[in-house]
């Protein structure tokens, strides 16, 4: 698509002039004969270039560049003038021309300005979208991963990191829920106040009692000095309260009181103390049920429900897997002061094919135990083998017999009713208990098909394809490359 450039001049010789030239160079030309006709095609078109005279009527060039600085986007600018001063100049680029130029001026010198100009604004363009993109993954901290589901997490994130709304983050063990937590505080306002993170499971009532309140000296045994407890600890930032679940029930009141009236009640005092502290708490559970079962107040569920957010199971964000493999892989590179290690394609594929019952925990043990087990460069199907279950082998059972020209539609997907059309006609073209094996398709031609109709269903999009086909983006590439796919 050519760049557009918008020719500002009242003089109508020079109009023809300058916008032959300029699309003979390939330019599409739009022209205005003064400031005022330039600001309405601004207002409704997209321009690349603007080149002005200074001196016209209705409105001149020097208001039209005033008028331009209040837009939105603006165009990169070149005055071209007859009547040049260096006053005139400056003042020009003082509202923001990119070039000045006399007239008249040679038309090769007018192209390489507009080529120029071109080039910047390209660049630009470039360098903000990289701004945006190292700030898209700088915002989240060490959170990694372009699922929608996870971009939704980004979303709630940004907006709650502003305010002290209390969230409890629910999701299955090992899906990064302190992760959360902690990016919520380190891009909240108050990232320099305390993070204190408690894991609720590990201690007793009574202990929990003290850990969480704390105590006064005397308050029971063993109690010989005064002890903040965790709600004090982290006035002015984030308490980080996880297993909440597992919050006894007879001190689920005290921690209601906690939250309702924001002050807490140490052991062995009855005068409250005021807190001030952003509450989030997590849960592997799920707390409706222990409701149901009588195990957790349904108002202290409430009170901790304010904002949800629901981390899912690694199985769910598939697409996510090469991205954490490639973390984990240069973290324990520099962990373990080696070069950086690659996988083999197998093992890949086959951490990619995990069901991953652990999570992200589960998919960070695993390579770390392949650092610590192999000296070599690549790390192999073998070195991660021992840590996973083996695959289910099903070569012992017999599939039912399918009709390949005839299969049920009702159970396949978009990619599976390509595939067999494909199979079917190369099978009906054969007559029935005569085929042969010169005619019947191979399982690479099977495959190539296979991508192909994901890449039709996809309409070209390869993370789509991806997607349908239940593997990686690489690995897609590499079949790409395999079968000559475009």
């Amino acid at each position: 698509m050519s760049a557009k450039i918008l020719l500002v001049e009242d003089e109508a010789n020079m109009v023809r002039t300058l916008s032959r030239i300029l699309e003979r160079a390939g330019y599409e030309v739009a022209t205005a004969a003064n400031g005022k006709e330039a600001l309405e095609i601004l207002d409704r078109e997209v321009v690349d270039v603007l080149i002005t005279d200074l001196n016209m009527p209705v409105m001149d060039g020097m208001a039209l560049l005033r008028s331009m600085q209040e837009l939105v986007s603006r165009p990169a600018t070149v005055v071209l003038t007859g009547y040049g001063t260096i006053q005139s100049a400056v003042d020009a680029m003082k509202l923001g021309a990119s070039d000045y130029l006399i007239k008249p001026c040679n038309p090769d010198d007018l192209k390489i300005v507009i080529d120029r100009q071109l080039e910047l604004r390209s660049l630009r363009r470039e360098v903000a979208n990289l701004k945006r993109e190292v700030q898209r993954y700088q915002r989240y901290g060490e959170l990694i991963g372009d699922d929608p589901a996870m971009q939704r997490i980004y979303q709630i994130i940004a907006t709650v990191s502003q305010n002290k709304s209390t969230v409890l983050i629910t999701g299955a063990s090992g899906t990064g829920k302190e992760l959360v937590a902690r990016t919520l505080h380190a891009k909240s306002p108050w990232s320099r106040a305390p993070f204190v993170a408690v894991n609720c499971g590990a201690f007793t009532e009574s202990l929990l009692d003290s850990q969480l309140f704390g105590h006064r000296r005397g308050a029971f045994t063993g109690a010989i000095n005064d002890q903040e407890g965790v709600f004090q600890a982290a006035t002015g930032g984030t308490l980080f309260l996880d297993e909440i679940s597992e919050i006894p029930l007879g001190l689920q009141g005290k921690f209601l009181r906690a939250i309702q009236e924001r002050e807490i009640t140490p052991l062995g005092t009855t005068r409250p103390v005021k807190v001030d502290v952003r509450l989030v708490a997590a849960s592997n559970k799920d707390l409706r049920e222990q409701i149901r079962r009588g195990e957790f107040r349904e108002d202290l569920f409430y009170r901790l429900n304010v904002v949800n957010i629901h981390l899912p199971r690694l199985a769910e964000r598939r697409g996510d897997i090469p991205a954490l493999i490639d973390h984990f892989i240069t973290e324990f590179s520099r962990q373990y002061a080696v070069a950086p290690k690659h996988l083999s394609p197998a093992a890949r594929d086959r951490l990619i094919g995990h069901d991953w019952p652990g999570n992200i925990r589960e998919l960070q043990n695993t390579i770390e135990r392949a650092f610590a087990m192999t000296t070599a460069d690549t790390i192999e199907l073998e070195d991660i083998a021992p840590g996973l279950p083996a695959a289910p082998d099903t070569r012992s059972a017999s599939p039912p017999a399918t009709d390949v020209s005839s299969p049920d539609a009702s159970a396949l997907s978009p990619i599976d009713e390509a595939l067999a059309t494909d199979v079917g006609m190369a099978a009906e073209s054969v007559p029935p208990a005569t085929y042969d094996l010169a005619t019947v398709i191979t399982l690479e031609e099977a495959e190539r098909r296979a991508i192909s109709a994901a890449l039709r269903q996809a309409r070209g999009n390869k993370n789509e394809a991806a997607r349908l086909l239940h593997i990686d983006r690489q690995r897609l590439y590499r079949k790409m490359e395999k079968y000559r796919l475009s």
